[in-house]
């Protein structure tokens, strides 16, 4: 287990070390939260308001799922075949999607967070229980840096334009998610008891545990393909 941990580790500095080398990546998924958010603020300041909070609500969530797809693609897509086989002969293929998964995670946390700022400071703050919709909106980065980080290592591994097939194949797989989130950050706006959203939470507990799981026990024979 400590082997695994510090090539998890080794991995993730290495991830982070790319990352701010190539900033520009990073500034064009800022800028693009940005400015949509920024084109949601002029189309509604033009009817005189802010949405509703049901609009609210799913258009931000629109907002960060393609924000997501636009951060997780890139994660394999952007190593070679020659680095994968490279990565092969140091590391454990667990230890490559922990690492992943990790670093994904952490980034669309910081854009989500991010993302919501922008989003309340040019659409309003609509939102009653805001722990609620904030613990919502983590555990929604969360699963949308598993589900994508896998589906992005499949979609690496089959070639030809894998930014078409990751979309097609995230697609089924995060719209049960996105209902649930859906359903609890409107519990949170509408300041309902939490109770009635702690099903929901837990299954979403629940769909993260189950992905992780499965990348850790599939992830070595994709690798391997």
């Amino acid at each position: 287990m400590s082997v695994l941990l510090r090539e998890i580790s080794t991995l993730l500095a290495k991830d982070f070390r790319l990352e701010w080398r190539q900033r520009a990546a990073l500034g064009g998924l800022l800028l693009y939260v940005g400015s949509t958010v920024f084109v949601c603020f002029l189309s509604f300041s033009l009817r005189g308001g802010t949405p509703p909070p049901p609009a609210w609500n799913a258009l931000l969530w629109i907002i960060l799922l393609f924000a997501a797809l636009n951060a997780v693609a890139k994660g394999f897509m952007q190593e070679s075949p020659g680095q994968r086989l490279y990565y092969y002969t140091l590391v454990r293929p667990q230890a490559v999607i922990l690492a992943k998964m990790l670093y994904n995670t952490l980034l669309l946390m910081v854009v989500a967070l991010l993302g919501l700022f922008l989003y309340t400071v040019f659409l309003g703050n609509p939102i009653q229980d805001l722990p609620l919709f904030v613990a919502n909106l983590l555990l929604g980065a969360v699963g949308f840096a598993t589900t994508l980080t896998l589906v992005s290592g499949i979609a690496a591994k089959a070639g030809g334009n894998g930014a078409t097939l990751m979309a097609i194949l995230s697609f089924p797989l995060m719209v049960p998610m996105l209902l649930l989130l859906i359903k609890v950050s409107k519990n949170a706006l509408d300041g309902l008891d939490r109770g009635l959203s702690q099903q929901s939470i837990l299954t979403l507990l629940a769909l993260n545990m189950i992905v992780g799981a499965t990348s850790y026990l599939l992830f070595p024979f994709l690798w391997r393909g």
